[in-house]
């Protein structure tokens, strides 16, 4: 590069932070056309900026945030195709760039160091194909040779850190003694620099998943324990809030070998810390224990699993949570009366963690956390002092959850009138605090929440607190919910019908017209009111009984005014704000539209269906239906009518058929696709034969989307069962697409399953389920109205060897679920109704025999049904076979 374009790229460089906006645009636009015109040059030109120290630091700086943006992305997508592209420069300019910010390490006079930002991200991307083998060697001898300066070990380990954080699992294994020997160097006491330490210490963080083999081994662990034991108690915060991150992080990874250290040091540490002013070191020593009482929740639930199964477990709990207890809740409690009356919701203190802490502490040692909390809560929940009052509501909320319900009940009930007094407190905070409180009881406790004792009470004081402020009403609409859900669980019905009446019916109307005005409040946008009180009103509906079916009426009606009053305001937005509360709004309509008509009786349907439909094309048809979350909620709407109408849909499929298919094409929102494709299957099912005129066209895209390799995997399962809806909609009209989809199940059925890769074995499993049900749907929609043998079933006899090996190797495969095992087992039944004793040479087998026997075991009752029913139908065609 000349000196003059090397000093003009510097002039820009140094104008990427001037304070003038023209000046930062022009330099903007520069740089991104360097890139565009010669990116490998442009990256040398930079590192070459980047490692000379006679240029300004700002020049420096800018090349090395320059040279980086263009090694790695958030965007994981567009980092990927950064790697790429860094393969395709000439091995000359990647090797000349790769000493550049190598020698430039530890020459920085500006932190954090970009040039160990630029070293780590192109170690992410040569590390895993074994270029650059020396890095490693070389930034660990820049932390550990004598003479090394301190900003050479510092940004060493940055990079170090860097690595460790971004590399794939397992690529550095090998190398990990020589990390841990550069992080540890940079660790110690003696180490005279505490930004060497605090980078050390960081890198430490970053590298403890694999340093597994280090802390297997007593001695290494011992060391490495004691090292950062010793960093905790460093009079720099940073370097202590660091320290103890990483023993956050070790007691999750290493629990099974922290008994040595327990009592002598992590306990007392912790515990100080905890006690700490400083909240940046509170709260990792109180996430230090909330992280305990999740590993033996954990070990917990694996030991009774392991007792059910007859064996021992792998690992046991040590219990530090319950020896911890009676000196870890009054550190908590009095952590609890230290909230900021101006905090931010979003803000992670020490009183909300405490708050966490105590949740999961409740749950972990269960009653046995009461003794150790009930004092504080009955000497402070009616102090004059408000921090203490709302320490006390948040305490007994925090411990609900774990309690035996014997315990708990008498609790709450003694609890009630007081709760309900604070409901009325002049502190905003504590009203919050108990409608949140009231939440946790509704929704852990409800039999004592909709006690005939408080329960008009209470509900005077959650219909007046929806008046209050925004974050007191949200709580209160979600203990709505809670409240709802336990009086539909106590009314008297028998299964699955609704039932006649339930305590809340005498004030139902009055909550529906209060919630509907609460979603109409002009801070409703405020912690998520709108939102919160939408979900009441669908969770309200939902469970509404019969005795409350008019007034399920007329909020359809509400709704539906709504929907129109809402299409009318599009025209008034103007700007990006608004245009999101406007599609959030849609979409809460949309939602609980369904909620409504989910409710409303068959025979009324028809008289409200035209509107509703008017309402969604329009919708469908404005420019707001080009957001994926209003085009999912509206599909899903449209799902229910079609439940509720059943063939009597079919008048709307020539206007709505267009939207249907620009659903199922919408790629890039995936969601949206997977509800028309759900939609799809709904539709199909309700109107049969109806739906023959637009089967082509349906079905070529949906051929077309299963061949689509930029569609998100998770929609490909939904298009398989859809097949599975159509054909049994069609019957013999489908034989024109049977080849073609029967290919397409093949190829879907024969994808392994890998042990390595449990995301991918899930994904299978989602797809082999879909391909049982599209067989299902084929064979049965194939033998037509009566299911018996049908000439149309042979066009399936040529698969039926690939058919029953796939079978075979679900059953042999193991760890079945019992979804998949009653799709299997019907699908083996109806086999056997459509093909009778052709099929008894392929069934004879010790596999299929033992997989349904298993099914026959199931304490599922579909499972267990299918399978006898699939047994029988087997034995029955082998007598056939026996008797000809």
């Amino acid at each position: 590069m000349t000196s003059d374009i090397a000093m003009q790229l510097i002039a820009i460089l140094e104008k990427t932070v001037s304070p003038d906006k023209n000046e930062l645009l022009s330099a903007k636009n520069f740089l991104e056309q360097a890139a565009a015109s010669n990116l490998p040059e442009f990256l040398k030109a930079l590192s070459e900026i980047l490692v000379n120290t006679t240029n300004s630091a700002v020049a420096r700086m800018a090349a090395g945030l320059q040279l980086k943006n263009h090694l790695t992305s958030k965007d994981e997508k567009i980092s990927q195709q950064h790697q790429e592209r860094w393969h395709q420069f000439p091995s000359e300019i990647r090797e000349l760039i790769k000493n550049n910010i190598l020698a430039a390490l530890g020459t920085e006079n500006t932190r954090p160091s970009c040039a160990a930002q630029c070293v780590a991200y192109v170690a992410v991307i040569e590390l895993p194909i074994n270029r650059w083998p020396m890095l490693i060697q070389t930034l660990v001898n820049k932390v550990v040779s004598e003479g090394s300066s301190e900003m050479h070990r510092e940004s060493a380990l940055e990079a170090i850190g860097y690595i460790c954080q971004d590399i794939r699992f397992g690529v550095l294994e090998n190398q990990s003694n020589d990390v841990l020997t550069a992080i540890i160097h940079g660790m110690r006491k003696v180490e005279p620099s505490n930004h060497v330490r605090l980078a050390a210490t960081t890198a430490l963080h970053n590298s403890l998943e694999f340093t597994k083999s280090n802390f297997e081994k007593d001695m290494e662990r011992n060391f490495i324990m004691e090292v950062v034991c010793e960093a905790t108690q460093c009079q720099d915060s940073q370097i202590c809030v660091a320290a103890l991150q990483c023993l956050v992080k070790v007691m999750t990874l290493y629990y099974q070998f922290m008994e040595p250290y327990m009592a002598q040091a992590l306990f007392p540490i912790t515990l100080a810390a905890m006690k700490s002013e400083n909240d940046a070191v509170a709260l990792q020593g109180i996430e230090f224990w909330s992280n305990v009482c999740d590993e033996e929740i954990d070990l917990a639930i694996e030991s009774q699993e392991a007792t059910d199964q007859g064996r021992a477990p792998q690992r046991v709990s040590k219990h530090y949570a319950r020896g911890a207890l009676q000196f870890l809740t009054p550190v908590l409690v009095e952590k609890l009366t230290k909230q900021d009356e101006c905090d931010d919701e979003d803000t992670w203190s020490p009183a909300k963690a405490s708050s966490v802490c105590l949740m999961v502490l409740a749950t972990c040692c269960e009653d046995e956390i009461v003794p150790h909390v009930l004092p504080f809560i009955k000497e402070n929940i009616e102090s004059p002092n408000w921090r203490f009052r709302d320490a006390a509501v948040m305490t007994f909320g925090s411990v609900l959850n774990g309690l035996e319900t014997n315990t708990l009940k008498p609790l709450v009930e003694q609890a009630m009138p007081t709760l309900i007094r604070l409901m009325y407190d002049s502190s905003v905070i504590v009203r919050d605090t108990t409608a949140w409180t009231f939440g946790r009881i509704c929704d852990i406790i409800p039999e004592a929440a909709i006690n005939k004792t408080y329960l008009q009470t209470l509900l005077e004081c959650f219909v007046k607190s929806l008046k209050s402020e925004p974050r007191v009403a949200a709580n209160v609409c979600w203990a709505f919910i809670g409240l709802s859900d336990a009086a539909c669980e106590a009314a008297v019905t028998t299964e699955g019908e609704t039932p006649e009446t339930y305590a809340l019916s005498p004030y139902f109307e009055y909550i529906i017209t209060q919630l509907l005005e609460t979603t109409d409040r002009s801070d409703g946008a405020q912690a998520n009111l709108r939102g919160a009180a939408y979900e009441a009103l669908m969770d309200m509906i939902k469970n509404s009984p019969l005795d409350c079916y008019l007034v399920v009426q007329r909020t359809t009606l509400v709704i539906l005014e709504r929907l129109n009053q809402v299409m009318q305001m599009e025209t008034q937005i103007n700007n990006h704000s608004d245009r999101h509360q406007f599609n959030d709004l849609q979409s809460l309509l949309c939602a609980t539209l369904q909620s409504v008509l989910r409710k409303v009786h068959e025979q009324d349907a028809p008289q409200i269906s035209d509107a509703i439909m008017t309402a969604l094309l329009t919708m469908f048809n404005s420019s707001a239906g080009k957001s994926g979350g209003v085009q999912e909620d509206a599909f899903l709407a449209v799902s229910t009518l079609v439940e509720l109408l059943g063939a009597q849909f079919a008048k709307y499929m020539p206007a709505f058929k267009d939207f249907l298919v620009m659903g199922l094409k919408n790629h890039q929102e995936y969601q949206v696709c997977c509800a028309s494709v759900g939609l799809t299957g709904d539709i199909f099912r309700a109107l049969k034969d109806l739906m023959v005129p637009y089967a082509n066209e349906i079905m070529t895209v949906l051929i077309n989307n299963l061949a689509e390799p930029t569609l998100h995997r998770s929609v490909k399962p939904q298009i398989l069962s859809a097949f599975g809806d159509i054909a049994l909609s069609i019957g013999s009209h489908f034989l024109t697409y049977l080849n073609m989809v029967l290919d397409m199940l093949r190829a879907a059925s024969n994808l392994q399953t890998d042990a390595n890769n449990f995301d991918m074995n899930e994904y299978i499993n989602e797809l082999r389920e879909s391909v049982l049900e599209a067989y299902t749907g084929i064979i049965q929609g194939l033998k037509g109205v009566d299911q018996t043998a049908h000439p149309d079933v042979m066009h399936m006899e040529p698969h039926l060897m690939h058919i029953i090996s796939f079978i075979k190797r679900i059953a042999q495969e193991g760890d079945v679920s019992d979804s998949m095992l009653a799709s299997a087992a019907g699908f083996i039944g109806d086999l056997c109704t459509s093909f009778g004793p052709r099929l008894y040479p392929l069934l004879d087998d010790a596999i299929i025999t033992q997989f349904l026997a298993e099914g026959k075991r199931s304490k599922a009752q579909r499972t267990k049904m299918l399978c006898t029913w699939a047994i029988k139908e087997v034995k029955k065609i082998n007598t056939q076979v026996i008797t000809q």
